[in-house]
């Protein structure tokens, strides 16, 4: 790699297209290194150091941006997020991510009631859950919800648990919910039944939410699911120049990596077998011999085929199932070289993750209990407190990475979930983890180590020569701010391979 690096650097002219300096570059390389200027030419990183060294590589059409002594994190990236599908509704959502108070919520439905044109749908499809609002956890009543809205269809699902909804809109969809109150499993069909964007508008939604993601901070994704009938807006953008988000594609269809620095194929799932796909809110599963027989059918094509597989595993016997018949595929079929991954793993415990250390598995820490921590507790009692057990995942030494399972089962605020890792609590500051990691750590695994989950390890997830300028500029230093108040931590500005996507304006020109 420091060979690589000397020749990219040898080959670069000496001066930069951008100087970003008189800043706290919080490197998150192998050494986490503090720098306060970092020089960007062609998309990648030329240098990071002090402000002396790296400012001789300015030239007269070099632009400088005086950070004002901000931090500057590497961009965040999450290894596991319903991208494609998020964008065909966000137009139509009011989304509830991080939003710890009743209150509030209801302040944004309203808000978006009076901007929105008579008739047209309102609807939050997940991440949020009624337990997070700190001030009042009552659920909403279809007279509350008409009141609100009378002249429009509003549905709030609620995670995967329960949706309200209006009259307008229990009239819309011809539903038998007299109180407004449907369970699940009825939520999701409900869900399947909404308006979605297309056409030119699919494209303006996308928009929408990249530049949500983009001010969030985040900069790539592994995206569960890169529906056909969606990929080629992304695609559009992407030959423009405008696709202001990398795209890893995690899908069904066994596709090799074609190397595409902002779209590609990464691995095979999230599901291998449907009926091997636990559900949010079972408290066990059992999977069956049968069924376990036809996913090492499926999983064994995948290590054939030399792809990273990239499954749902939740429950613990549905882990310790999985690892037994990868155990059996690893005999024949050797996969300590393709970072196959488990993800979600809320109840992964420490016999998993030596078993999984052994077959050079990865782990996608997907922490659902952000939002979803007082159902957690219904359901799983004391266990709640350990999903999962996040130091022990860090102390295990098996290859781990954050990600959101956004935008429905949690919420896909990056800060809220590295506040989440350091403090333990759940949106609304319930306390809800046993086990907290260090916020450098909990950085690392939300850049560095998932860079590896997106075989980009090269070029993302650290501010060093040579690797990709994706950067984030921060409001307030990550490291030094309180730790309850990492989840108000907000970009100032965003960069993807040294261009600005967000831009708050607090910088100057």
């Amino acid at each position: 790699m420091a060979s690589a690096v000397a020749a990219f650097l040898r080959a670069q002219p000496s001066a930069a297209d951008l100087l970003l300096f008189n800043g706290k570059i919080i490197t998150a390389d192998q050494r986490f290194t503090i720098a306060s200027a970092v020089a960007i030419r062609a998309e990648r990183i030329i240098d990071v150091g002090g402000d002396a060294a790296v400012s001789r590589l300015a030239g007269p059409a070099t632009r400088r941006i005086d950070l004002r002594g901000r931090a500057v994190i590497p961009g965040l990236i999450d290894n596991h997020l319903h991208l494609l599908r998020a964008g065909t509704t966000w137009r139509y959502e009011v989304r509830w991510d991080g939003v710890g108070s009743r209150a509030e919520a209801l302040n944004r439905l309203r808000a978006r009631v009076r901007t929105t044109p008579r008739g047209e749908w309102i609807y939050t499809l997940g991440g949020w859950a009624i337990d997070q609002f700190a001030d009042d956890s009552r659920p909403f009543t279809r007279a509350e919800l008409d009141r609100i809205a009378p002249e429009h269809p509003v549905l709030l699902q609620a995670s995967y648990y329960r949706t309200y909804l209006n009259s307008r809109a229990i009239e819309a969809l011809q539903v038998d919910a007299p109180s407004g109150v449907v369970e699940e499993p009825g939520i999701r069909a409900l869900a399947a039944r909404l308006p979605v964007a297309s056409g030119a508008a699919l494209e303006a939604s996308t928009r929408l939410m990249i530049g949500d993601l983009n001010k969030a901070g985040l900069t790539a994704v592994g995206s569960a699911g890169c529906e056909p009938d969606v990929l080629p807006t992304y695609r559009r953008l992407a030959e423009r120049r405008e696709l202001n988000v990398r795209v890893f594609c995690i899908t069904g269809t066994m596709m090799p990596p074609s190397g595409d620095g902002y779209i590609d194929h990464i691995a095979y799932g999230e599901s291998v077998y449907g009926p091997l796909h636990d559900p949010m809110f079972v408290s066990a599963s059992n999977p069956a011999p049968a069924e376990l027989l036809e996913w090492r059918r499926i999983a064994t094509g995948v290590a054939k085929a030399g792809l990273q597989l990239h499954v749902h595993a939740n429950l613990t016997r549905t882990i310790d199932a999985f690892l037994d018949q990868i155990e059996l595929i690893h005999r024949d079929r050797p996969v300590t070289s393709l970072r196959w991954t488990l993800a979600h793993v809320n109840q992964l415990n420490a016999s998993h993750l030596a078993r999984m250390k052994q077959l050079g598995l990865y782990a996608a820490v997907h922490p659902w209990t952000i939002i979803n921590g007082g159902i957690n507790l219904r359901v799983f009692k004391d266990a709640a407190y350990d999903m999962p057990p996040l130091k022990t995942i860090e102390d295990s030494g098996v290859a781990w990475g954050f990600g959101s399972d956004g935008s429905r089962a949690n919420q896909i605020q990056p800060f809220t979930t590295l506040w989440w890792a350091v403090t333990g609590r759940m949106v609304g500051g319930r306390q809800l983890l046993r086990q907290t990691i260090s916020r450098e750590a909990a950085l690392i695994a939300h850049t560095r180590r998932n860079a590896a989950f997106v075989f980009r390890e090269n070029d993302l997830g650290s501010i060093q020569a040579g690797k990709l300028a994706d950067l984030v500029v921060l409001n307030r230093d990550y490291l030094s701010v309180p730790a309850d108040e990492i989840k108000d931590l907000a970009a100032v500005m965003t960069l993807i391979g040294g261009r600005v996507v967000y831009d708050a304006g607090l910088l100057g020109r």
